[in-house]
């Protein structure tokens, strides 16, 4: 079953969890990269989903890591804003509501970004990620750099 006809099928409430979960995680990761930054992050996450190595919702996908009694462990999260000790509060609206419609948007329609199309990867333009070097560097947007396996 395809991420939307499970999306079509599922409660209201799972798709409103989704939606704050994909509009939260691109925020928190781009929100000072504009539009395109936060797509950008939201593809990742959605071919994620789409990718079997990865759990198949946007909430899995966003939440996965470690995990000590229930709490995600310090620094050990796939999206480093997910468990980095701080509370989940957006406080820029503009942003949020950018994020917001993003998140909506990606929910109820395939889209893509050229160069993006099976990326899963990125970090920021001042880390150096071990894994970075065993993968096919794709495209910087803002101070992300995206990647996808080598084939």
């Amino acid at each position: 079953m395809t991420l939307a006809a499970a999306l079509l099928l599922a409660p209201s409430h799972a798709l409103a969890d989704e939606k704050s979960c994909l509009a939260e995680a691109m925020y928190y990761e781009a929100r000072d990269q504009g539009w395109r930054g936060m797509l950008a992050v939201g593809i990742v996450i959605q071919n994620r989903v789409r990718d079997d190595r990865y759990p198949n919702t946007v909430c899995g996908v966003v939440r996965q890591g470690r995990y000590r009694n229930g709490n995600p462990v310090r620094h050990k999260c796939q999206f480093s804003y997910y468990c980095d000790g701080k509370p989940e509060r957006p406080a820029e609206k503009k942003p949020w509501s950018v994020a917001l419609d993003l998140a909506t948007m990606l929910l109820s329609n395939r889209v893509q970004m050229v160069g993006l199309e099976d990326v899963t990867h990125y970090h920021a333009t001042w880390v150096n990620p071990r894994w970075a070097g065993h993968m096919q560097k794709r495209k910087r947007i803002g101070s992300h750099i995206f990647y996808a396996q080598i084939k």
